[in-house]
C-alpha cells in the first residue's frame, strides 16, 4: 500500500503546471462535454431544422477563429518556453501577442453575433441557436477571462505563472477545437 502511494504521490509531482488549474481544466471540461451532449441530443430530435439552421453560420470567420486561437497557444507555449529560457521580452512580447489574438477573436465572434443579431437570428429562433448562443457564448467568456489571464502573467512573468496561464488558455483553444466542428461544420 505504501508503495502505491509513493506511485501516485509520483504522478502528482510530475503533473505539468498547477494541480487547481488541472482541477479547473477539468471541471470547465465537463460542463462543455455535457453541453455538447446535449446539442447532439436535441440534433437527433431535428436533423433537418439544425442543418438548416447550421447554414446561417459563418464557417469561414469560425476557422478564421480556429487559426487565431490556435496560433495565439503557440504563442502561449512559447511565451513558457522563453521565460524559462531568462528569455523575459520575448515571454513578455509572446503573451501579449497571444492575448491579442484573443482580443481578435472576440472581434470576430462579435461580429458573428451582430450579423445574426442583424438577421433577427436569437436564441429563441431554434433550438440550434439556443445551443449556439449558449456553447459559444459561454466558450468566449473563458476567451475573455483567458485573455485577462495572459495579461496578468506578463505582468507577473515568472515560469510557474505563465506556466498556469498557458494551461488555461490551451484548454479554451481545446474547447474551441471541440466546438468549431460539432457546431459549424457536423452535418
Amino acid at each position: 500500500m505504501n508503495e502505491q502511494t509513493v506511485e501516485q504521490g509520483s504522478l502528482i509531482d510530475e503533473l505539468p503546471g498547477e494541480l487547481m488549474m488541472w482541477v479547473l481544466i477539468i471541471s470547465e471540461l465537463l460542463v462543455f462535454g455535457a453541453g455538447l451532449i446535449a446539442f447532439m441530443g436535441v440534433r437527433l430530435t431535428d436533423p433537418v431544422g439544425f442543418a438548416e439552421a447550421q447554414s446561417y453560420l459563418d464557417r469561414t470567420g469560425a476557422a478564421l477563429n480556429t487559426v487565431v486561437l490556435v496560433s495565439s497557444g503557440y504563442l502561449a507555449a512559447l511565451a513558457l518556453n522563453w521565460r524559462r529560457q531568462r528569455h523575459r521580452l520575448r515571454a513578455r512580447v509572446a503573451l501579449i501577442g497571444a492575448a491579442a489574438l484573443g482580443v481578435v477573436f472576440l472581434v470576430i465572434k462579435g461580429a458573428e453575433y451582430a450579423g445574426k443579431a442583424a438577421q433577427g437570428i436569437g436564441t429563441d429562433t431554434h433550438p440550434f441557436f439556443m445551443f449556439y448562443y449558449l456553447l459559444t457564448g459561454f466558450h468566449a467568456a473563458h476567451v475573455l477571462a483567458g485573455v485577462g489571464i495572459l495579461l496578468l502573467v506578463a505582468w507577473r512573468d515568472n515560469p510557474r505563472n505563465i506556466e498556469a496561464g498557458a494551461q488555461f488558455w490551451h484548454m479554451v483553444d481545446l474547447v474551441w477545437i471541440l466546438l468549431f466542428p460539432v457546431i459549424y461544420l457536423l452535418g
